[in-house]
């Protein structure tokens, strides 16, 4: 990445307009001011602690909200991690901050060795990243920044310049990581679906031989409480697996982990309508995609949703071969039934055992399996299914939880505390907040924004949240909290209902903070800043 000639925002757009002397910051304006503050020079870190560099779908999701700010640093936020992407198409999942001393974070450069163990699959030489990828948001995340602020981004080309890169990184997903041979991508790591410690990995992961513990040091520890974090024995299998993957040139077949994962698929749905509607707008054919992203859709449908469940699940693709399963409904022994549950919902009776899902499928309910009401496509009778799952004993949304849980509140592994395994995310409130209004369901998307809103300018943007009290936890001023604040208090001025879909600038607008009953301006922007 050429540092030297890292793009800074334009004198013409406005710095932050702070509130009046003695009255109390809006929450847009706390908003604004964490990304200031976690801004680079290039990029935003997700947080200035634990998170020291440029992560990849936390980079879509900053720029999903900067371009409320400033479109100009959201386009440069999008292009700066795409300066990094391999020959291969991939775009990794860390691109390091060479000024950032090694033992700041684990796993570091001169574990992945991404220029030289990467050179096969066009690793860049001149920057260092990760091997592995993250969800695919970014085509989602380009489309409306160009929204935000057509005429700057016409005049820079943004779209021209990044589409190319984008598809690349769409071909590399839809071909390299079509492991299962059924259309899906797979990820091959748990870290690559973003949900990292999520309880659907246990499975596919008890298959993997731990690293040694004296092989590495979490630099997480530091920042956060062991009995929050992930255990040292799902770390070890966590270096091991990347390990391996490393020694093997970061080849895409083989590794003992492989697995379709709904959310991970469902974003990259999204994405394929947003290139759809770039390539319109560069003057070519989107009919292509779009027709691509409609048989992803119904390949996402015949691969992972489940009836019984109610949601979609993740499809172990490495699970051993199950033997002597009844024909009558395709429903082997290879998982046992849920087990009873072990925390019933207040107000709610524990609902009885499921029925085990399908051979191959993974028999944990997570939020995962809920982001894909994200696709305008999906039959009604899954939406519908899937609205009920959400309300329901398991997610409680709108019934006893403030936001939406990352993991079944009755499943045996639910923690309110521990790294995605119960805790909320703001990421996940918002893209089911946005896939209720895809279908129509303003009511319990209006009471989903909400309490994000609230729980955000109450824990001063947390990591994630207890679901039950809405007690932060991880690191506070965390950038997509701040950014995905921004976009709801943005949401509904600028009239949007579908992610697919465009969301006009609302400059000059003026919108009232219902949290903090305090008027906040929609075309605050910002002043360049210099690598810190």
């Amino acid at each position: 990445m050429d540092r030297t000639a890292q793009l800074v925002t334009s004198s013409t757009e406005r710095s932050i307009a702070y509130d009046p002397p003695g009255s109390p910051p809006s929450l847009h304006t706390r908003a604004a001011r964490v990304l200031e503050a976690n801004w680079t020079g290039a990029s935003t870190v997700p947080s200035r602690g634990l998170y020291p560099h440029q992560w990849s779908w936390d980079s879509a999701f900053i720029a999903i909200g900067l371009r409320h700010l400033s479109p100009l640093r959201a386009q440069t936020e999008l292009e700066t991690l795409l300066t990094a992407q391999w020959g291969d198409g991939r775009i990794p999942h860390i691109v390091f901050n060479p000024s950032v001393p090694l033992d700041a974070y684990f796993p570091s450069p001169d574990f992945w060795r991404s220029s030289t163990a990467g050179h096969t699959a066009g690793a860049p030489r001149t920057v260092e990243t990760s091997g592995i990828v993250q969800p695919p948001v970014h085509a989602l995340a380009a489309w409306l920044v160009h929204r935000a602020d057509p005429g700057l981004s016409r005049s820079r080309c943004f779209l021209a310049r990044v589409y190319p890169r984008l598809a690349a990184w769409h071909r590399y997903l839809l071909h390299r990581r079509d492991l299962g041979g059924g259309g899906l991508a797979s990820v091959v790591h748990p870290w690559e679906q973003g949900m990292d410690n999520s309880p659907a990995w246990d499975l596919p992961l008890s298959r993997v031989t731990p690293a040694p513990a004296r092989s590495f040091r979490r630099a997480d520890l530091d920042h956060g409480a062991a009995e929050d974090r992930p255990t040292d024995l799902d770390y070890g299998r966590y270096v091991r697996l990347a390990t391996d993957y490393r020694d093997a040139g970061y080849a895409d077949s083989g590794g003992e982990f492989a697995v379709e994962d709904p959310a991970f698929n469902a974003l990259l749905i999204a994405s394929e309508h947003a290139l759809a509607r770039i390539a319109d707008e560069l003057g070519a054919t989107g009919t292509a995609r779009h027709a691509r992203a409609e048989r992803l859709t119904q390949a996402l449908v015949e691969r992972l949703w489940d009836p019984a469940s109610g949601m979609f699940l993740c499809r172990d693709l490495r699970a051993p071969a199950t033997v002597g399963h009844s024909t009558a409904d395709d429903r082997g022994p290879a998982f046992p039934p849920h087990r009873p549950a072990a925390r019933p919902t207040a107000g709610h009776e524990a609902p009885a055992p499921d029925l085990a899902p399908a051979p191959g499928l993974i028999p944990e309910r997570g939020v995962s399996g809920l982001v894909p009401l994200l696709l305008p496509g999906l039959p009604r009778d899954i939406v519908t299914a899937l609205l009920r799952t959400a309300a329901g004993p398991h997610f409680g949304l709108g019934t006893t939880t403030r936001l939406l849980p990352s993991y079944d509140l009755l499943g045996e592994a639910f923690d309110a505390h521990r790294y995605w395994r119960g805790p909320a995310w703001f990421n996940t409130a918002w893209l089911v907040e946005r896939g209720l209004r895809t279908h129509g369901e303003r009511r319990q998307a209006d009471a989903l924004r909400e309490s994000a809103l609230e729980l955000a300018a109450a824990t001063d943007f947390a990591e994630y949240v207890d679901p039950y009290t809405g007690e932060g936890c991880g690191a506070t001023g965390f950038s997509w909290t701040a950014a995905l604040t921004l976009d709801l208090l943005h949401g509904e001025t600028a009239g949007d209902t579908t992610l697919t879909g465009g969301m006009t600038a609302t400059h000059g607008t003026t919108i009232t903070n219902s949290t903090n009953s305090t008027t906040v301006t929609a075309d605050m922007g910002f002043k360049g800043g210099n690598r810190r």
